[in-house]
């Protein structure tokens, strides 16, 4: 089987003893398989990162352990929340002869005509793909070629992708990988009408208008003028 090569050394130390570990620049790992009892192992730190870069969790990686050598897959790796470093993985032993289900990257290339030229919008529907296959045939990742999203409804559908030979894809034939999408106009925000200032602003022009009325009294005379004298120029209840 071709692929990358990972040294590995026994180890008995477990939970918080293994920080001094993995600062001395070893990472744990546990070893399993169909017919392998669970084993913990350390690795190099570096070199796992190195592996893991070029292989992924779809590629075969032979791992060398007590003079033996193992065709594993990287199957589950746990990583520091802060500094995104590998704290542990899980090493699945694989046979030659048993296929296997695993999950590979989706790499997109090109361009898609519907996007370019008519304004479109792509939309990634899958990331990964499940496929099936002997580990020697296992792909690190599928190409899906853009090229082929001609149209505003244009699909990409997982039978379109060319896999290379005794690769199978798991999800039925008619599952959507990418499409193009529709640019839609965002709609036009108003403001909402505030009624109480409405009401607030009708209520005022009512006081106004009721103020004004009062100041022109009667008949329109002023209200501050004075009631007519007694004819006769005399003064009313003065005595002569």
């Amino acid at each position: 089987m071709v692929g990358m090569q990972l040294t590995a050394e026994k180890r008995a130390i477990f939970g918080k003893k293994l920080k001094a570990s993995r600062a001395s620049g070893k990472m744990p790992v546990v070893v399993y398989g169909r017919n392998e009892k669970a084993s913990p192992f350390f690795v190099s730190s570096g070199e796992f990162k190195r592996v893991l870069k070029e292989a992924g969790e779809s590629s075969i990686v032979t791992l060398v352990a007590d003079g033996e050598k193992k065709s594993v897959l990287i199957h589950e790796v746990s990583f520091h929340p802060v500094d995104g470093q590998a704290l542990h993985a899980d090493l699945l032993v694989v046979r030659s002869d048993e296929k296997l289900k695993v999950e590979v990257p989706i790499e997109f290339e090109g361009v898609s005509p519907a996007v370019k030229e008519l304004g479109g919008i792509l939309v990634k529907v899958l990331h990964k793909l499940e496929v099936e296959a002997l580990p020697k045939d296992l792909p690190h990742s599928v190409s899906v070629n853009l090229e082929l999203l001609v149209a505003i409804d244009s699909q990409i559908l997982v039978k379109d992708i060319k896999l290379p030979n005794g690769v199978e894809a798991v999800p039925g034939n008619e599952q959507v990988v990418a499409a193009i999408d529709v640019a839609k106009d965002e709609p036009v925000e108003t403001e909402p009408v505030d009624l109480s200032a409405i009401e607030v602003e009708k209520r005022g022009k009512e006081e106004k208008e009721g103020e004004e009325g009062a100041e022109s009294g009667d008949g329109g005379k002023p209200a501050s003028a004075k009631p007519a004298r007694p004819s006769g120029g005399a003064t009313a209840g003065k005595k002569e």
